[in-house]
């Protein structure tokens, strides 16, 4: 079997484009926002700060678990949310050293 288009690039950079795609969604930012304002695992009330459909904000808090943005808990019935730092972690080496990079250049 043949080589994927992901085996020519670092594992770095793999997993940053897999954080930067899951989140390519304004209802993703919306949930890492409202993760953020409320500063604690939430179980249900995600669905009612977005006006989408049950099934949608659960398909969208599953792509950003898959990319390790939120970290999700079994309790009861439910799942309860909550923001991974790991991933912002990487997210912030990434846009750090961009910026101090560019500071440094005297390009156009």
């Amino acid at each position: 079997m043949g080589a994927t288009k992901t085996d020519f690039f670092t594992e770095e950079q793999n997993k940053i484009a897999v954080i930067a795609k899951a989140l390519g969604h304004p209802a993703r930012i919306a949930i890492i926002q409202y993760l953020l304002k409320v500063n604690e695992c939430i179980c249900g009330d995600i669905v009612n700060e977005l006006p989408l459909a049950q099934p949608t904000v659960s398909q969208h808090l599953k792509e950003l678990k898959n990319a390790g943005l939120i970290k999700g808990n079994i309790e009861g019935n439910s799942i309860c949310y909550c923001i991974d730092e790991k991933a912002f972690e990487i997210l912030n080496t990434f846009f750090s050293n961009i910026i101090s990079t560019v500071k440094k250049q005297n390009c156009c």
